[in-house]
């Protein structure tokens, strides 16, 4: 059983920061791309970031880009997103996925396993 448990969403006001981390069980984790997910009601679910088995490559929408800023710490099985100048638009249930190892990812492919964190920002 894949489990991913992110954590560190929360209420806050527009130019606030939030750092969001994913602790996953997938073994072995780094054969695997991470990337950040997020859906509000009643809009489709959208790309953040994502970063590659190495951590050495990541890709960013351009919603969030220069803001937002994903890595990895393999040992300890984590991945992170570092949420900057958050703004009302950002907010979004995100989740943390696993993808194939592969680079560029390969986005329509990856998978959420956990329940997600609630990022709520107001103005």
């Amino acid at each position: 059983q894949v489990q991913l448990v992110e954590s560190g969403g929360g209420l806050v006001q527009a130019g606030d920061s939030l750092r969001l981390s994913c602790v996953a069980s997938v073994r072995p984790f780094i054969s695997y791309s991470m990337g950040w997910f997020r859906q509000a009601p009643g809009k489709h679910r959208e790309f953040v970031a994502a970063i590659s088995w190495s951590g050495r490559d990541s890709t960013y929408a351009d919603s969030v880009k220069g803001r937002f800023t994903m890595s990895r710490d393999n040992p300890k099985m984590t991945v992170y997103l570092q949420m900057n100048s958050l703004k009302p638009e950002d907010t979004a249930r995100y989740y943390c996925e696993t993808g194939p190892i592969v680079w560029p990812p390969q986005l329509e492919k990856f998978q959420s396993w956990g329940p997600g964190t609630q990022v709520t920002v107001s103005s």
